[in-house]
């Protein structure tokens, strides 16, 4: 995928919500994606926050993914569960040198299913804090990760956002399950739920008549 050059052109919008416990480094996974960067210190997230990004899955297909950075402390989780219905997309983090934040990783993906009935989100399962120096402060094996990723029917990614490795390919990944999803009827555009968006008639027209022929292709997707 790469960033669309016309940031006022997309065929869609898709809403991603971050999750998981605090410290885990969402937002710094976030701003590594959407802007190429890393803070060695960064405020924690209170409550909310957003960020925008766009890119083309497809030649001509322009997606507008909006991230919903979510505060991990117990004090802000009637905040961040009112906006659980209104994702498509989930990234479930935690942090390889944490396993309580591992451990919690499957309390997170329940919640957010119980609460978002009857619509469908897609989750990535992402390992952060891939760089360190030593496999001594790993809590976490990889192993152990994907065997928590089959248990929920959801794709495995391991990432830095210090070093960026791993990144742009969590973030893509969900993005074309999403995508997939959409154009088999998985997932399907609703009246009054703003997880996924269709800035025109056409695009939708092309979204419904394509929801057959796509079948075929969500099957082979790893999500």
């Amino acid at each position: 995928m790469t960033g669309a050059t016309d940031l006022m052109l997309w065929q869609y919008q898709f809403r991603i919500i971050m999750l998981g416990d605090s410290t885990v480094g969402k937002s710094s996974l976030l701003k590594r994606y959407t802007e190429d960067q890393f803070l060695e210190n960064i405020n924690q997230t209170v409550g909310v926050d957003f960020y925008v990004h766009f890119v083309e899955v497809e030649p001509g297909i322009r997606i507008k993914l909006q991230f919903w950075d979510t505060a991990g402390q117990e004090r802000f989780r009637s905040v961040t569960r009112s906006y659980y219905r209104n994702s498509v997309g989930g990234l479930l983090v935690f942090d390889l040198g944490n396993r309580a934040s591992f451990q919690h990783v499957h309390e997170w993906y329940t919640e957010v299913l119980e609460k978002v009935q009857p619509h469908t989100v897609l989750f990535v399962l992402v390992g952060n804090k891939s760089d360190m120096e030593t496999e001594e402060r790993r809590q976490v094996s990889r192993e152990e990760a994907e065997d928590l990723a089959a248990q929920m029917g959801v794709p495995y990614v391991e990432a830095s956002a210090k070093s960026s490795l791993g990144v742009t390919e969590a973030f893509e990944l969900l993005t074309r399950c999403i995508f997939q999803a959409l154009r088999s009827g998985q997932v399907q555009i609703r009246h009054g739920w703003d997880g996924i968006k269709c800035s025109s008639p056409q695009a939708k027209e092309v979204h419904l008549s394509d929801n057959k022929m796509a079948a075929a292709q969500v099957k082979n997707c790893s999500c």
